[in-house]
């Protein structure tokens, strides 16, 4: 991601549907096993549950840290709604691990508006990451800038709401109790559309 910022968000979701779909399919049929009389909904409400609280962690360690704490917790925060969206569509029946998924995450988390769109950035990261492994090299980009494009990049996939409060995490003594809010507000809205799309499917 940080050799190719722009298609970030792109990056991240190949990546979560590579390694944490089949992490998503064991908790699933862990979950069938040990509750067999749970509903989707029931089971997608305890991945929501586990998620949120997760967020909630990582925003309050970024509010207590400052910036560079809010700028790490874009990228924190944007896995972490991968995850439980993945799982969410699990405890659906969709799944986790198949390439579609990376589609889902980038519509859900409003990168793209429309599924076309998505799967044809999705294209374009592919080829960039295989041609990546052949032409390696240093892009010669100040880290500075690279950084902070990124970090713009996962704040837009985080959530907007996310996005708008990292510098209101920097206000002494209010930066725990913003972090934490902000990323409780992005995952459980993110929580709302991924119940509602996976329930249809």
């Amino acid at each position: 991601m940080k050799a190719d910022p722009q298609y970030a968000p792109e990056h991240l979701a190949l990546e979560a549907v590579r390694r944490l779909g089949p992490e998503a399919a064991e908790w699933h049929a862990r979950m069938r096993a040990e509750r067999p009389g749970a509903t989707a909904d029931e089971l997608a409400t305890l991945a929501v549950r586990h998620f949120t609280t997760l967020a909630r962690v990582s925003g309050a360690v970024s509010g207590a840290a400052g910036l560079p704490g809010a700028v790490l917790d874009v990228g924190v925060l944007a896995w972490t709604q991968a995850r439980m969206v993945l799982h969410v569509a699990a405890a659906y029946g969709a799944d986790p691990a198949a390439s579609e998924r990376a589609t889902d995450l980038l519509v859900l988390q409003r990168v793209h508006r429309a599924a076309e769109t998505a799967r044809t950035a999705l294209g374009v990261a592919a080829g960039r990451e295989r041609a990546s492994r052949v032409f390696t090299g240093d892009s010669g980009r100040p880290l500075g800038g690279v950084l902070v494009r990124l970090s713009l990049k996962l704040a837009q996939m985080a959530g907007v709401r996310a996005a708008k409060k990292v510098f209101a995490k920097m206000v002494p003594g209010a930066g725990i109790v913003l972090g934490t809010w902000a990323n409780s507000a992005a995952t459980k809205e993110l929580a709302r559309r991924a119940g509602e799309h996976y329930r249809k499917g």
